[in-house]
């Protein structure tokens, strides 16, 4: 059985990037298999925010995979994220994968996909995960037409997120890199 479902936000404001999960895990279209999911971390001597959408146990190898390429590359964010994906696209196991990161340091923030993608967002916010849509709209309004902070932006893009995606749930943590 698929364990999957969650939503994570990252916002980027005056030098200092939130990023946000729910803590959602659910089994198929059916059952909630766990409400207090970490899915936020930190990684690389807490300089490297890492959040994660999709199958957990593949997740998991991905964020174990990440640090090892950040430990790799000496903390390099792109350089890690670039190999990655390289690897992710390429190889044929990690091609099954079935999950997405969003990924930040003090300078970077970025999104990664098992198709080889990593994505710089142009407006300094980015979303994934079942949820990702609703807390991308909200957050893009609270950026333009707020002085609220990154770390506010990312909570309150959760909460409205969670009251409408049934996969989504308000147990968010958040994480915070400041320069």
């Amino acid at each position: 059985m698929e364990l999957k479902g969650t939503t994570i936000v990252a916002v980027k404001r005056d030098g200092v990037t939130a990023i946000a999960g729910d803590g959602q895990v659910t089994m198929g279209q059916q059952a909630i298999m766990k409400a207090h999911a970490k899915k936020v971390r930190r990684l690389y001597h807490d300089r490297v925010v890492v959040g994660f959408a999709g199958s957990v146990a593949d997740a998991f190898t991905l964020c174990e995979r990440f640090e090892a390429k950040l430990e790799m590359h000496g903390g390099a964010l792109k350089r890690a994220a670039i190999a990655l994906t390289q690897d992710w696209r390429s190889d044929k196991v990690m091609r099954q994968l079935e999950a997405m990161m969003i990924v930040a340091d003090k300078d970077d923030l970025l999104i990664l996909s098992g198709t080889g993608e990593v994505i710089e967002p142009d407006d300094d916010i980015a979303a994934i995960g079942s949820g990702g849509l609703y807390a991308l709209a909200a957050a893009k309004a609270m950026k333009q037409h707020t002085d609220m902070s990154a770390e506010e932006i990312a909570a309150e893009a959760m909460a409205i997120a969670q009251s409408i995606c049934i996969f989504t749930n308000g147990n968010i943590n958040v994480e915070v890199i400041r320069p």
